[in-house]
Protein backbone atom coordinates (compact mmCIF):
# COMPACT_ATOMS: atom_id res chain seq x y z
CA UNK A 1 0.00 0.00 0.00
CA UNK A 2 1.12 3.39 -0.92
CA UNK A 3 1.63 5.80 2.15
CA UNK A 4 -0.96 8.48 2.26
CA UNK A 5 0.59 11.95 2.49
CA UNK A 6 -0.03 14.30 5.67
CA UNK A 7 -0.91 17.77 4.07
CA UNK A 8 -3.22 17.34 1.20
CA UNK A 9 -5.98 17.25 3.29
CA UNK A 10 -5.66 20.73 3.84
CA UNK A 11 -5.46 21.22 0.08
CA UNK A 12 -8.68 19.58 -0.81
CA UNK A 13 -10.26 21.08 1.81
CA UNK A 14 -9.30 24.36 0.18
CA UNK A 15 -10.04 24.18 -2.98
CA UNK A 16 -13.72 22.77 -1.84
CA UNK A 17 -14.28 25.82 0.35
CA UNK A 18 -13.04 27.94 -2.60
CA UNK A 19 -15.93 26.22 -4.75
CA UNK A 20 -18.43 26.78 -2.09
CA UNK A 21 -17.72 29.95 -1.80
CA UNK A 22 -17.83 30.87 -5.41
CA UNK A 23 -21.16 29.19 -6.22
CA UNK A 24 -23.08 30.96 -3.07
CA UNK A 25 -22.88 34.23 -4.49
CA UNK A 26 -24.34 32.89 -7.92
CA UNK A 27 -26.97 30.33 -6.24
CA UNK A 28 -30.90 31.33 -6.05
CA UNK A 29 -31.59 31.68 -2.95
CA UNK A 30 -34.98 30.57 -1.85
CA UNK A 31 -36.02 31.61 1.67
CA UNK A 32 -37.10 29.01 4.46
CA UNK A 33 -40.75 29.82 4.96
CA UNK A 34 -40.89 29.58 0.85
CA UNK A 35 -40.18 25.70 1.22
CA UNK A 36 -42.62 25.13 4.56
CA UNK A 37 -45.51 26.99 2.61
CA UNK A 38 -44.65 24.69 -0.38
CA UNK A 39 -44.35 21.63 1.17
CA UNK A 40 -47.74 22.42 3.09
CA UNK A 41 -49.69 23.34 -0.28
CA UNK A 42 -48.50 20.39 -1.84
CA UNK A 43 -49.70 18.16 0.74
CA UNK A 44 -52.94 19.91 1.36
CA UNK A 45 -53.69 19.63 -3.08
CA UNK A 46 -52.50 15.95 -2.46
CA UNK A 47 -55.45 15.27 0.44
CA UNK A 48 -58.06 16.35 -1.75
CA UNK A 49 -56.98 15.15 -4.86
CA UNK A 50 -57.39 11.58 -2.93
CA UNK A 51 -60.51 12.38 -1.35
CA UNK A 52 -61.98 13.16 -4.92
CA UNK A 53 -60.37 10.44 -6.50
CA UNK A 54 -60.09 7.83 -4.00
CA UNK A 55 -58.41 4.96 -5.74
Amino acid sequence: MAKEKKGEGFHSGAGLIRYFDAEEKTALKIPPWFVIVACIATAVIVTALHLMQPL
